[in-house]
């Protein structure tokens, strides 16, 4: 490809909205244009990167025994009725009417559409096993697109779906899916982790997810110093351990806190650790109210809460639930005289003499005690873990916290989609039995934005060269020059019959013009071809990851430039 026939659209400045480096760099570099909040144009350069991302992706599912397929965008909404997430997905799905007023959404997700197919073609277990996948466009409506193509309202997306007969069959359609992950994410030449993970609304029994880690991430993966467990921070499991606490009850004592809100706040105000300090947090599970008592010093795990009493959707309390339970104001619930269901995190079980909410404006309790002064329906886990927790799964090592960004996320879903849309099979018996399901995502242009993440400098970005738009620029120094241009010219032909993805950039520009978008775009290789070194028969071989200039004969140009591309790609 000649630039100067190309595309190319480079910034110099950040634009203002740019937040994360991803969007900053995709922007700057001429890679998408925004049409709206949270939704992307993919101009030539990022349509390329996308391209070899989706490409990858195909290489495996079907080495895995997946087969492409692809569905509609816009989904009846039947069907969405039918599984029942119509009902409980909330704000993020788009809903519609046609010209007749029938309702419709734009798919976030398939699992219905996929199951209404699956359910009409396939009747007996010599059907069976089936993958389907797609390469797709979705849609979801999020309060607060942001972060580029990390957290967009339209993505692309990859998304496959298994059926089986059984609970074996369904576990080695599982498997074969997480190998062929593993395998894309090396592929794609990413330092990444799978963790266990919180299955939200897809559903299923449980899932996994595959996060690309850099320390500019928005996701926490937690993992143990000791051994292989890993787990998000939805997941992750905090052990109940004992704690002998000696400490002699007091009576409880009312205490005025004007305008001390926040548990920093009361803490300081009364001169107390955070951890005295206990939140009775207000939340709707469904249609139900009932509130959680988290310590202090530990953040409420809303999945958490939500899996252990098995609704739906969980949410924070309103206003006027909060004060319909409590009889008092938003911000000093406690849970004495609640009119509601009271659970607590583990941790509670060994405080004493903590600190509640007094349910009425500025006023907290001292020295409260569950047991003797309320009643506490059940314990259980429902907090972050956090660094220095110990693992579940040795008991011995420690967590540790990292940052990541969620590229991929696996789901065995069991028979959630199948039994509500009445998805079965014959079994050898001539019995009817609904099929298991598992499914399969992975963002494609979330995989991209975040290897920009996870590659970059203040340059600009340096693409794994399996991704790169291009994997070799040839930059003829003196576009003036017959020799140089000659020379370049040749390099780039050579190197593109040999199966090289090469472009030239020929623009009528200034050398540290090309020089500052090579780097910018991130090509993995630089070819330099000016008039010095063609006086020494050479050329300039430049490798952006290491800045590694290298002096090579002309002659032996191409070969060397195809090892070094073989070599970043180990």
């Amino acid at each position: 490809m000649k630039l100067s026939q190309y595309y190319i659209q480079t910034l110099r400045e950040t634009p203002s909205d740019a937040e994360v480096v991803s969007h900053k760099l995709m922007l700057r570099a001429g890679m998408i244009k925004k049409a709206a909040a949270g939704i992307y144009s993919y101009l030539p350069l990022g349509l390329r990167v996308i391209r070899k991302v989706e490409n990858i992706v195909r290489k495996y599912m079907n080495e895995a025994g997946a087969i492409e397929t692809l569905m509609p965008s816009v989904v009846p909404a039947e069907l969405w009725k039918e599984s029942g997430r119509w009902f409980v997905y909330g704000k993020e799905l788009l809903r519609f009417k046609d010209r007749h007023d029938r309702d419709f959404c734009f798919g976030p997700t398939h699992e219905e559409v996929i199951t209404d197919i699956v359910r009409n073609d396939i009747k007996s277990y010599k059907q069976l096993p089936v993958n389907l996948y797609q390469i797709q466009t979705k849609f979801r409506d999020e309060v607060r697109p942001r972060f580029g193509l990390m957290r967009g309202r339209e993505f692309i997306m990859k998304d496959a779906y298994s059926f089986d007969i059984d609970n074996e069959g369904a576990e080695v359609s599982y498997n074969k899916m997480k190998e062929a992950y593993c395998k894309i994410f090396e592929a794609c030449g990413l330092k990444y982790r799978m963790v266990d993970a919180d299955s939200g609304a897809i559903g299923g029994s449980f899932s996994h997810e595959f996060m690309v880690l850099a320390d500019t991430g928005e996701d926490f993966v937690i993992s143990c110093d000791n051994c292989n467990y890993s787990a998000n921070i939805e997941k992750a499991v905090v052990v109940d351990k004992p704690e002998e606490n000696t400490e002699a009850l007091a009576s409880v004592e009312e205490r005025l806190t004007p305008g001390q809100k926040t548990v920093e706040e009361v803490a300081k105000f009364l001169n107390l650790p955070t951890k005295k300090i206990v939140k009775t947090m207000i939340l709707k599970v469904d249609e139900n109210v009932v509130a959680v008592m988290i310590r202090g010093d530990h953040e409420l795990n809303l999945p958490k809460v939500k899996n252990y009493l098995g609704g739906s959707v969980i949410e924070f309390a309103d206003k006027n639930d909060i004060e319909m339970v409590s009889d008092g104001p938003m911000g000093y619930s406690g849970p004495i005289g609640l009119k509601c269901k009271v659970y607590a995190d583990n941790a509670i079980k060994h405080l004493k003499n903590y600190v509640v909410g007094g349910n009425k404006k500025d006023l907290h309790l001292l020295n409260v005690n569950h047991e003797r002064d309320f009643k506490i329906e059940a314990f259980g886990d429902f907090r972050n873990a956090t660094p220095g927790d110990t693992c579940p799964e040795c008991n011995k090592g420690k967590f540790q916290l990292t940052k990541g960004i969620e590229v991929g996320h696996i789901f065995k879903l069991g028979t959630k989609y199948s039994e509500a849309m009445n998805c079965v099979f014959l079994d050898k018996d001539g019995k009817a039995k609904p099929m298991i399901m598992g499914c399969y995502g992975i963002g494609i242009g979330r995989t991209a934005a975040a290897a920009i993440e996870q590659n970059h400098d203040e340059k600009g970005i340096i693409w794994p060269v399996q991704l790169a738009p291009f994997e070799v620029v040839v930059v003829p120094l003196n576009t003036n020059d017959e020799d140089v241009i000659k020379t370049a010219d040749n390099i780039y032909t050579r190197l593109l019959n040999k199966g090289v993805d090469v472009c030239i950039d020929d623009r009528n520009e200034r050398a540290g013009v090309k020089f500052n978008d090579a780097d910018l775009i991130g090509y993995p290789v630089r070819v330099n071809v000016g008039k010095k070194a063609l006086a020494d028969g050479c050329v300039e071989i430049h490798i952006r990851k290491s800045g590694e200039q290298i002096n090579v004969l002309i002659d032996d140009a191409c070969d060397k430039i195809i090892n070094v591309i073989e070599g970043l790609k180990q």
